[in-house]
């Protein structure tokens, strides 16, 4: 069984996350992404999550502390891509008169993408989030039955 995780962990990514961190002395080009979009990428990458195998299914383990599970979207994509996309918010957002005096959890955007294999069965997922902890459960397809020797008449002749 090999899975193949698409984050923002990868070796690829990790080297355009040194490229985003650009201090503020630096002159910024055009095309420099914003605080913001840093901020998002880094807590989209910040989701961590096991994979287990049992003989009959995968089971996909991801922390999502403060979530509710109207928040969290889990699908399917190009036939075999399992996405799991939502957003953090602060509690207190919309009240203007806060001051952070700390600001250490994750906020915004979060997104974590997992090729299934191909003995995943696509019509058998189910998702449960209890206490932060969001449970995918991927069935797996029953293995093939092995092909019978087919038996030839021979002929006189």
């Amino acid at each position: 069984m090999d899975f193949k995780i698409i984050g923002l962990n990868d070796p690829f990514f990790l080297g355009l996350q040194d490229m985003f961190d650009v201090s503020d002395e630096v002159e910024k080009p055009a095309n420099t992404p914003s605080r913001k979009y840093v901020r998002d990428a880094k807590a989209m990458a910040a989701t961590p999550a096991d994979i287990k195998e049992y003989p009959d299914s995968y089971i996909f383990v991801l922390d999502m502390p403060g979530l509710k599970s109207e928040e969290i979207n889990v699908q399917v994509e190009d036939n075999n891509v399992l996405v799991v996309t939502g957003m953090r918010q602060r509690e207190d957002e919309k009240e203007k008169e806060v001051k952070y005096i700390r600001m250490e959890r994750r906020i915004g955007k979060f997104m974590r993408k997992f090729i299934l294999p191909e003995n995943a069965n696509l019509d058998a997922i189910g998702a449960v989030c209890v206490d932060g902890v969001l449970t995918i459960t991927v069935q797996k397809l029953p293995p093939p039955e092995p092909k019978k020797p087919r038996t030839i008449e021979v002929k006189v002749g």
